[in-house]
């Protein structure tokens, strides 16, 4: 299978591919700068120019057994990663914007970055604190380690927190009875809002940095979980709530859009799908 990663410009309606690899690569960000992305491959993380794309390994330490649930701080010095190495269930850590040592920041296990705070003060991550069976609830903590504070109660299992650039909510995917729809929340828990009601499986919001836009995965009615190897669409939807709009249709779902991956210019978003 091919991974092709892609720009998609909002405003144009186009798609740039980037880089075509026969690797599995997934869940690209925008470096600082808008020059490079950040992606997920066998397990590591690596550095893809734009004006020459390649996969550029950054160094990670003893970490490589790394998810692709990462991202850059907000101001550009560091990465969080998730990676099992050390623990044996997914940690977060943080390293170096340009790779080093792993610096611990998850107390308890299992953890899954999503998203920076706009500060950089603080990350935000689903866990495991009721039992795999019992699905995940959005918490964060801060950015340099500290305990946890939990967010969300009552959904079957929830994913893909991510902060608006205001610091004002953060987005995330909930499932209630098989239904899975976007919402958003305070960071301190409170104001719980439903954003999107529909008939798709909708995963993994994202906001963008101008606050206008939160683009987003959606997969056909019926979907159990966030699977790869599906028909799926990339949606965009105001940050306000409203009508929704279909961007592109391809071949992916885990992988393709996991991680924060909006240009600092808002008007571009990185992702990945594959090629059978």
């Amino acid at each position: 299978m091919i991974s092709e990663i892609a720009l998609y410009d909002i405003q144009s309606d186009k798609t740039q591919v980037v880089l075509r690899s026969d690797r599995h690569i997934e869940a690209p960000n925008f470096l600082p700068g808008d020059a490079a992305l950040l992606v997920n491959c066998d397990g590591r993380v690596f550095r893809v120019p734009l004006d020459a794309p390649a996969l550029e390994s950054v160094d990670t330490g003893f970490a490589t057994q790394i998810n692709n649930d990462h991202g850059p701080s907000p101001d550009g010095r560091l990465i969080a990663i998730s990676d099992k190495t050390e623990t044996g269930q997914s940690c977060i850590y943080t390293l170096p914007i340009n790779g080093g040592v792993p610096r611990r920041v998850s107390e308890k296990l299992p953890a899954y970055f999503h998203g920076w705070s706009p500060d950089g003060a603080r990350i935000t991550y689903p866990a495991f604190r009721r039992g795999y069976d019992d699905g995940a609830d959005i918490y964060t903590c801060p950015a340099n380690g500290g305990p946890e504070q939990r967010l969300t109660s009552g959904f079957d299992h929830c994913d893909g927190p991510d902060y608006t650039p205001d610091g004002e909510w953060i987005w995330f995917n909930g499932e209630i009875e098989g239904a899975v729809d976007l919402w958003r929340v305070r960071p301190d828990g409170t104001d719980l809002e439903q954003m999107t009601s529909d008939e798709r499986v909708n995963w993994f919001p994202h906001p963008s940095p101008d606050g206008q836009h939160v683009v987003y995965l959606a997969y056909e009615a019926g979907t159990e979980g966030h699977p790869p190897e599906r028909e799926v669409e990339l949606r965009l939807i105001p940050a306000g709530g409203g009508a929704v709009r279909v961007l592109l249709s391809l071949f992916g779902g885990q992988g393709t859009l996991n991680s924060p991956s909006w240009a600092s210019d808002s008007r571009r978003f990185a992702f990945v799908r594959y090629l059978p």
